[in-house]
C-alpha cells in the first residue's frame, strides 16, 4: 500500500544532516525544525507573509492563466482570492507554493524567493489543496504521526503532535479508524491537521470547501478561524461569496488572470456607494424596462443580468415605489423587486460584468485553470 496519496505538505529531506534527529531539540525533534505550535520566523520584514509582483504564467499554446498580478498579504490576516472557476486562483496558488514556477514576475511566501529557494519556502508553508490525498487505510492518528516523521518529528513528539492537531480539528473520536470511513467534512478537516503539522507560518488552502455540505462547511470555516487565532497567515482561495465575506480579513477578486478588486469585504462594499435595486424580468424584455423606468434621482447606473435588471440608486427604498409606478403605467409586468446593500455579489458584478453567485455552485469541484501536462 501507498504512505500517502498525496502529500498536502512538502517536507524538504536534507540526506546529509549536521545532527541527528533527537539531538539537543527534545526527544525525537529535528533541532532544524520549529518546535510544535511555534511558526517559523517570516524575514526581517515580518509584517508581510506574501508578496507577489508582476507574477505572470502561460502555458503551452500561449495560454495566460495568470497575467502579470501584484499581491500584499499582512502576516496574521486571512486572506481571500476570490473568483470563478478558470481565473486563475489554483494557478497562482501552485506558484506560491513552488509547485509551479513563474513565467516572470517574483514572489516571495514567508520572507523567502519562491524561485531562488523553493525547500525554504516549503519548509515554513502548509497546504491543502483541493485534492484530499489521505491513504485510505490509514488511520488518522497514523496519518498525522507519518506526516510528523517526514518533518523529523518522531517518538513521543509525534504522538503528542497528533493528539494536539486531532484535538484542534476535533477528531479525537475518531483517531483511530481508517480514513476510508471518514465523511467528505472529516477528510478535509484531517487534511487541514496534516498542514499543520509543522506549525507553518502560512496556510494556503485551495477551495476547502468545495464540494461540502452546508454543515460540513461551517465546521471547516470554525477550524479555519481557530488556526488564524494562533497566529497563523491564510491564504484561501474560494468561489464562495459568503465564504469570502464572513471568513476573510482582505480579500482579492480575480478573473480571467487578473485581479479586478481588492480590499477588506467592507471597503469593497462601501465603495459601491449605491443601493440595488433588482428587477425580475420574468420574460419582460430588458430595454422595454429601462426604457420606461427611465431616469430616476440618484440613478447611477443600470446593469443588465441575465434574468434581471439591476438599477444602482442612491436610496433604493425611496425610489421603490416609483420604479414600480412607472412599469405600471407601461403596462409592463415583471417578476419579483428587491432593494438590497451591496453584497459581494454586486461588487464582482461591478468588477467583471457578471455575477459570480449561482455559477460557483453549478460547477463545484471543477477547475478550468489550465495545467501543465501530466496533470497538477
Amino acid at each position: 500500500m501507498g504512505l500517502l496519496a498525496m502529500s498536502t505538505t512538502m517536507p524538504t529531506f536534507d540526506p546529509h544532516p549536521t545532527s541527528r534527529p533527537g539531538q539537543s531539540a527534545g526527544p525525537g525533534m529535528d533541532p532544524r525544525a520549529p518546535p510544535p505550535g511555534t511558526a517559523p520566523e517570516l524575514s526581517e520584514a515580518a509584517d508581510v507573509a506574501i508578496e507577489a509582483h508582476g507574477l505572470r504564467r502561460t502555458f503551452k499554446g500561449d495560454i495566460e492563466a495568470v497575467r502579470g498580478i501584484d499581491l500584499n498579504v499582512t502576516a496574521g490576516q486571512v486572506f481571500g482570492f476570490l473568483g470563478p472557476n478558470g481565473a486563475g486562483k489554483t494557478t497562482t496558488v501552485r506558484m506560491l507554493c513552488t509547485l509551479l514556477p513563474p513565467t516572470s514576475g517574483t514572489a516571495r511566501v514567508a520572507g523567502v524567493d519562491v524561485v531562488a529557494d523553493p525547500a525554504a519556502v516549503r519548509r515554513r508553508i502548509g497546504v491543502a489543496l483541493q485534492e484530499i490525498g489521505l491513504d485510505p487505510v490509514q488511520t488518522g492518528r497514523e496519518l498525522l504521526e507519518l506526516q510528523c516523521w517526514l518533518y523529523g518529528i518522531t517518538g513521543p513528539a509525534a504522538r503528542a503532535r497528533a493528539d494536539e492537531l486531532l484535538e484542534l480539528v476535533g477528531l479525537v473520536d475518531a483517531a483511530e479508524r481508517r480514513t476510508k470511513t471518514y465523511s467528505g467534512g472529516m477528510k478535509r478537516r484531517l487534511d487541514l491537521a496534516s498542514a499543520l503539522v509543522h506549525s507553518p507560518a502560512v496556510l494556503f488552502l485551495d477551495e476547502p470547501t468545495t464540494g461540502l455540505d452546508p454543515a460540513s462547511r461551517l465546521t471547516i470555516w470554525e477550524e479555519v478561524r481557530r488556526i488564524n487565532s494562533e497566529g497563523t497567515t491564510v491564504f484561501l482561495t474560494t468561489q464562495y461569496l459568503e465564504e469570502a465575506d464572513r471568513l476573510c480579513d482582505r480579500l482579492a477578486i480575480i478573473d480571467g488572470g487578473g485581479i479586478v478588486a481588492d480590499g477588506t469585504p467592507e471597503e469593497l462594499k462601501s465603495r459601491m456607494g449605491h443601493d440595488v435595486v433588482s428587477v425580475g424580468l420574468d420574460g419582460a424584455q430588458a430595454t422595454a424596462i429601462r426604457t420606461a423606468i427611465g431616469e430616476l434621482p440618484g440613478l447611477d447606473r443600470v446593469v443588465v443580468e441575465r434574468d434581471a435588471l439591476a438599477l444602482y440608486v442612491k436610496d433604493g427604498p425611496a425610489l421603490l415605489a416609483e420604479v414600480v409606478r412607472r412599469l405600471d403605467r407601461d403596462g409592463i409586468r415583471v417578476g419579483a423587486i428587491s432593494v438590497a446593500r451591496p453584497s459581494l455579489d454586486d461588487v464582482f458584478l461591478q468588477a467583471t460584468g457578471r455575477r459570480l453567485e449561482g455559477d460557483a455552485e453549478g460547477t463545484a469541484g471543477d477547475s478550468a485553470d489550465p495545467q501543465p501536462e501530466g496533470g497538477r
